[in-house]
């Protein structure tokens, strides 16, 4: 039978400190490898796919918030009882900091890119749509406001 995740840990021992401590590198661990393979994919240009996982992400994620404010609560529990395993959570942390920086970065570029792309596309479009006399751009009167472009710009998100 699993702990309820809502009540507070408290360690009073070795062995629970251990535990606390393999559940939350596993923990981790398993974050990690969910960010690794969502970077990769938005690398590749597999966006979708590489969103799959977005549900295991959020449930991870909040399962690693917790065990770091219990770790947190238990500072002193830990140093006492698994002196080894505060030292094994903070190497971990140091490498999974460089993991989420990479994906948020990956991520980042992704966005800029993609809002790029939608810019250029709606100028290229209202270049289409603007009448040219003598060779210079012209707007029509409007009655909604000096140089309305009428229409939306609609994108397929099925591509």
């Amino acid at each position: 039978m699993a702990a309820d995740p809502t009540l507070p840990v408290r360690l009073t021992e070795r062995a629970a400190a251990l535990g606390f401590v393999q559940q939350l590198l596993a923990t981790m661990g398993e974050l990690e490898g969910v960010l690794i393979r969502e970077s990769d994919g938005v690398r590749a240009g597999r966006i979708a796919q590489a969103l799959t996982e977005s549900a295991p992400k959020s449930e991870l994620a909040s399962a690693y918030l917790n065990g770091l404010e219990a770790a947190k609560a238990n500072a002193i529990a830990l140093a006492r009882f698994a002196p080894e395993g505060l030292e094994a959570l903070k190497a971990a942390q140091h490498r999974f900091a460089a993991v989420v920086e990479t994906n948020q970065q990956v991520l980042a570029t992704a966005r800029a890119v993609s809002e790029g792309l939608v810019k250029a596309l709606a100028e290229e479009v209202a270049k289409t749509r603007t009448p040219t006399v003598y060779g210079r751009p012209s707007l029509s009167p409007s009655p909604y406001g000096r140089g309305a472009q009428g229409g939306p710009l609609v994108l397929s998100r099925s591509l």
